[in-house]
């Protein structure tokens, strides 16, 4: 909890609840230790009430977390295999990638930030609150391959760039977890990008356009 920047955390097993918490530029890596027989996206890495309050940083999950993952996140960036209830509940800020199942009432309250969700059975919107969040697909990026974009546009330009910035997420992932299910997505990306939703909040998506615009009149 309360890792700042220049600070790596990595840890062969598991977290409990809160991991994370006011997390301030700091990294934090958990996996299983390379001999565990569990199967990872099947299994409860972290509990609840992860990066609860978090305001930076990035996190990277090989497995499952708990309920109200990333509740109040107003700036970190996280990758995990598959997350419980209330997901992104009254988020802020930051980005979220979830590579498998989420539980209900995904989105509640959450005003800011996005996230993007591996929906392969198509049924995510079933779980989701739907009151301040739009759905939709990721947007493909045409002019640009998706490994020449730097992290410093993909974090100052939230509007675009989304096929990048869930890419160069997912690519840290596979680096630091190994992971067999990111590796998966990687490298077969023409067909599993299409199984993503992009979770982007109204309040959020007017702000940032509103921003836009106002820097294409100075």
């Amino acid at each position: 909890a309360f890792t700042t920047f220049g600070v790596t955390f990595t840890l062969e097993g598991e977290g409990n609840d809160y991991v994370g918490k006011g997390l301030s530029g700091g990294k934090i890596i958990i996996k299983p230790s390379e001999d565990s027989k569990i199967v990872p996206e099947k299994s409860v890495i972290v509990g609840n009430t992860v990066l609860y309050g978090a305001v930076a940083g990035e996190c990277y999950f090989r497995g499952l977390a708990g309920e109200r993952f990333a509740v109040r996140n107003s700036g970190a960036w996280a990758v995990v295999e598959g997350l419980g209830d209330h997901g992104c509940e009254y988020m802020t800020g930051g980005v979220l990638v979830c590579i498998g199942d989420t539980g209900k009432n995904f989105g509640a309250g959450m005003s800011g930030g996005i996230a993007y969700i591996y929906d392969e059975e198509n049924k995510f919107r079933d779980n989701c609150n739907m009151s301040l969040i739009d759905l939709e697909l990721v947007e493909r990026n045409t002019k640009n391959k998706i490994k020449t974009i730097k992290s410093s546009i993909l974090k100052s330009n939230m509007l675009n760039y989304h096929e990048n910035r869930l890419y160069y997420l997912l690519s840290r992932h596979l680096k630091y977890t190994k992971s067999e299910k990111a590796f998966y997505i990687i490298n077969n990306w023409e067909d599993c990008i299409k199984n993503f939703k992009l979770v982007f909040p109204k309040d959020y998506r007017r702000a940032l356009t509103n921003l836009e615009n106002e820097k294409k009149k100075a």
